[in-house]
Parts: C-alpha cells; sequence; structure tokens
C-alpha cells in the first residue's frame, strides 16, 4: 500500500510548484480546487516521511545497541512509534468520501409521537446549532413549520463551514453520520400522569450542491404557490409568497414559506432541492459501484433508530456503533463531538479492514 506514496508526493510537488504560480490564482475556482487536493495530501507525506524517518533511526539503534544496551530500550520505543505512524497512515491512504468538505442542508421532522415528538424534533435543531456554534460554523434556518407548542413539524438548516478546512472536518465529515431515525424516552410535557412515553423524529443530512454540480432542466420543474401558514405578521396569511416545487422526472417535492417574498421562497426551495438531487445521484452511484456505504433512514419508524436518548437514566446510546454515555444533558448542549467520534472511528476501521 505505502507504494502509492511515492506517486503523491510527486502530484504534491507538482500542486506546491503551480500553487506558487500567480497566474493560477486568476482562476478562482481551479485554485481552490488544487488548494483542496493538497491541503488532502500533506498530512499524508508528512506521515510517510516521519514514517521513513523513524525506520532509518531503529536500524541506527539496532547497530548502536550492538555495543551499548543502552540503546535497546530505545530501539523498542522507536518500533513502537512507528507502529502508530503505519496505522495513522494506513488510515490516511483509505479512500475519502469527496464530499467531505461540503456544507450540508440538515433537515429534522417529527415522527410518531404527536406534539412530543415534534418538540423533540426542537431540541434536536437547538442541539445541531449549538454544536455548530462550538466548531464556528454558520446556520441558517432555511424553513421551518412549527407546531403548536414551540416544537417543529419539520424544519430545514443550512450548516456552513467558515474558513479554511482541514480534511476529515468539513461538515459533511462530521454530519453525515446523523441521518437518521432518533428516539427520545422521557415524561412529555403533555403527560399529566408522569409516565414514560416513546416517540421518534428524523433526521435527513445532505451535502449542498452548487448550482453547477446538479443539472435542472427549465421543463423539470412545476412550480405552485400558495398562501403561508403559521403564525401571523405582516405578509404572512395575506399573499401567495409560499413556493412548493416538484421536480418531475424523480417526484421530489419541496416547498419553503419561511420568507416573505416569492422569489426568496423559490430560491430557498431550490436550494434544497439542489442538494437532495446531489445526494440522491451519489446515492444511485455508489449503488451501481456496490459501494457499501450507510444510508440514511428516510421514514420516521421508531423501530429503525439509530440513536437513543433516554432523558430518565440521563443515557444517549448510539445502536450502530454501540456508543453509550451518560451525559445526555451536555450532549443536547451542544457536546456531540465523541458521538459523532465513535461513528468516524468505526466508519475508518471498517474501510481498513476492507482495504485488507
Amino acid at each position: 500500500m505505502f507504494e502509492a506514496v511515492e506517486e503523491l508526493i510527486g502530484e504534491h510537488a507538482d500542486l506546491e510548484r503551480r500553487l506558487a504560480d500567480p497566474a493560477v490564482h486568476a482562476d478562482q475556482r481551479e485554485a481552490r480546487r488544487l488548494n483542496k487536493r493538497y491541503a488532502e495530501l500533506t498530512p499524508v507525506i508528512t506521515t510517510y516521511r516521519a514514517w521513513k524517518r523513524a525506520g532509518d533511526d531503529i536500524e541506527t539503534a539496532r547497530e548502536l545497541a550492538q555495543d551499548d544496551p543502552d540503546f535497546v530500550d530505545e530501539a523498542k520505543q522507536l518500533e513502537q512509534s512507528r507502529e502508530q505512524l503505519t496505522d495513522r497512515l494506513r488510515l490516511l491512504l483509505v479512500p475519502r468520501d469527496p464530499s467531505d468538505d461540503k456544507d450540508v442542508i440538515l433537515e429534522v421532522k417529527a415522527g410518531e409521537g404527536g406534539e412530543e415528538s415534534a418538540l423533540f424534533a426542537g431540541d434536536l435543531l437547538r442541539m445541531y446549532l449549538r454544536y455548530a456554534e462550538r466548531i464556528g460554523w454558520k446556520t441558517e434556518i432555511i424553513d421551518a413549520n412549527e407546531s403548536d407548542l414551540g416544537g417543529y413539524k419539520d424544519v430545514q438548516v443550512a450548516v456552513k463551514a467558515r474558513g479554511t478546512i482541514e480534511p476529515g472536518q468539513g461538515v459533511w465529515a462530521r454530519l453525515k453520520y446523523e441521518g437518521g431515525v432518533h428516539r427520545v424516552q422521557r415524561v412529555p410535557a403533555t403527560e399529566s400522569q408522569g409516565r414514560i412515553h416513546t416517540s421518534a423524529a428524523g433526521v435527513l443530512v445532505t451535502p449542498e450542491a452548487e448550482e453547477v454540480e446538479v443539472e435542472i432542466g427549465p421543463n423539470d420543474l412545476r412550480i405552485d404557490v400558495y398562501r403561508s401558514s403559521g403564525p401571523g405578521g405582516q405578509s404572512v396569511n395575506t399573499t401567495d409568497s409560499a413556493v412548493r416545487i416538484t421536480h418531475l422526472p424523480t417526484g421530489i417535492v419541496v416547498s419553503c414559506q419561511n420568507e416573505k417574498s416569492q422569489l426568496q421562497n423559490k430560491e430557498q426551495a431550490l436550494r434544497i432541492l439542489r442538494s437532495r438531487l446531489l445526494a440522491a445521484a451519489q446515492e444511485e452511484a455508489e449503488r451501481e459501484a456496490s459501494d457499501a456505504r450507510r444510508s440514511q433512514v428516510r421514514t420516521v419508524d421508531r423501530s429503525e433508530r439509530i440513536r437513543t436518548y433516554n432523558f430518565p437514566e440521563n443515557r444517549i446510546s448510539d445502536h450502530r456503533v454501540g456508543f453509550k454515555a451518560y451525559n445526555l444533558d451536555q450532549v443536547l448542549d451542544g457536546e456531540l463531538d465523541p458521538v459523532i467520534q465513535a461513528c468516524v472511528d468505526a466508519d475508518a476501521a471498517a474501510k481498513l479492514a476492507a482495504a485488507g
């Protein structure tokens, strides 16, 4: 596997030369593409060079140990260090998800459980907003359909990274594991007898598509307008500002009513539609390639949960990787990284096993 690194060293050096040429930066799109690839390769090259140096140091320590026993322990320590570098290099050489550095559109939808499910959907939304704030990401509520008690029947939020993205730290790289059914066990605010209820909410995460990535034909769309529903206010419930877009070839339907103008709602709906079409295209390509990537659960069925939030025990459990912790209050306050990291590590281990 490490023989392939020699080719990457040449590619890395070529990228370095090209990025040093001021003419390259006249094309911002090309410059971003080159910078992205350079950032992906740099950890691989750095780790490989450290791995080779460690090999040379081990040989030197072994030679010196023949005359000085003190170098025996040093050789053993160097061998352990090189084993760690070997594991890291193997992990870095596992093919990455090409969408890892993309921003995402995250949707939370109430499921079984009525008002309690809508309230839980609101809790999940706040968890993701606080997590994004901790990471330093930017969030934007695109559309929301609130319930009577202050929860959400469904809500879409755009999550965007700021500044330079380290490999493996993009929004999609972290949040893609959140897609699926989330189950909650607690005493609902609507329960007068103090009984614990179980309900669920669904989360769908899709990488946000740029316009150039998804081609939508002018005859592919049916656009309907209607009056917004929800809390009253200026321009709400008085004009046909809400927009529903149906993508005829796929049957995907997207609606948006949060903005005051019909044009703004149309643009936001198209934004969501592009991300869903990109996700659908990627999934189809992966199916054709027999890729075993974990699919997101699309129906909000309690039996198909990926995670359980147990309030009486302050416990959070991820059923895919066996993660369990008793700090649910902190997780809901945005300390989601350990839960996500457990999924990242399990995914990496599976890829390494598949690579042999």
